[in-house]
């Protein structure tokens, strides 16, 4: 009797955790919009192609402002989106726990408009790159990244299965896009950079923000 009902029971558990995970973090939040529009661009909609209406494309700035943010839930196949979401589950999670859900959420989405207009501004008159039309969370996540290490500099993590200190896979990630950029490799180095550069400006900022405030609750005690 009571076995007949567990399977349900599970499954009700399991929606309701994945439910609660969705509505109380934002990288759970982003990586299943991530998921959704994943498969709706591989809906063929008529007259309508999903990628082109929302990706990033320089040309069209100042036309289609809304892509600085849309672009950022598109992704070039299955492995650009797991390795991306991989990366935002683990260091999103932990930025959130350190700064809150509201400042996580201004580091992600400043990260990721900044990256696109570093990607704009930066490619051609600095390293002689046209850019053309961009898709991906890379350029958030790398403001996520920089943020984390600014604000937690020792976590060890593995970078293809080699155990380093945060700040140092920070320090070989953005060392690797710098002399990646003029590369044929079909991947935006320049808004990888313009988005770790965002990520540190906003984690030095929390990091003394927070320093003020540890200094005036306790000023005057013994």
């Amino acid at each position: 009797m009571f076995n007949r009902d567990t399977p349900y029971e599970s499954r009700g558990g399991t929606t309701d955790r994945i439910k609660n995970s969705v509505s109380t973090s934002p990288s759970m939040a982003i990586i299943l919009l991530c998921v959704i529009s994943f498969f709706l661009e591989m809906v063929p909609f008529r007259e309508f192609n999903f990628i082109s209406a929302f990706q990033f494309d320089p040309g069209f700035l100042l036309t289609r402002p809304w892509t600085l943010v849309t672009y950022i839930f598109l992704h070039n196949g299955v492995w650009h989106l797991f390795f991306n979401m991989l990366v935002l589950y683990f260091f999103g999670t932990a930025l959130e726990q350190r700064v809150g859900n509201k400042q996580f959420l201004g580091v992600f989405f400043t990260a990721g408009v900044l990256s696109a207009i570093g990607y704009t501004f930066l490619s051609q008159p600095i390293f002689n790159i046209s850019p053309g039309p961009m898709i991906g969370a890379s350029g958030a996540i790398y403001g996520v990244f920089a943020a984390l290490t600014v604000l937690e500099p020792n976590i060890r993590v593995y970078v293809y299965f080699i155990p380093m200190r945060l700040k140092n896979a920070l320090l070989l990630f953005a060392v690797f896009d710098f002399f990646m950029v003029n590369s044929s490799d079909m991947i935006a180095h320049t808004a990888h950079l313009s988005g770790l550069f965002v990520g540190l400006y906003m984690g030095f900022r929390m990091k003394k923000i927070h320093e003020k405030y540890m200094k005036s609750r306790y000023a005057g005690r013994w």
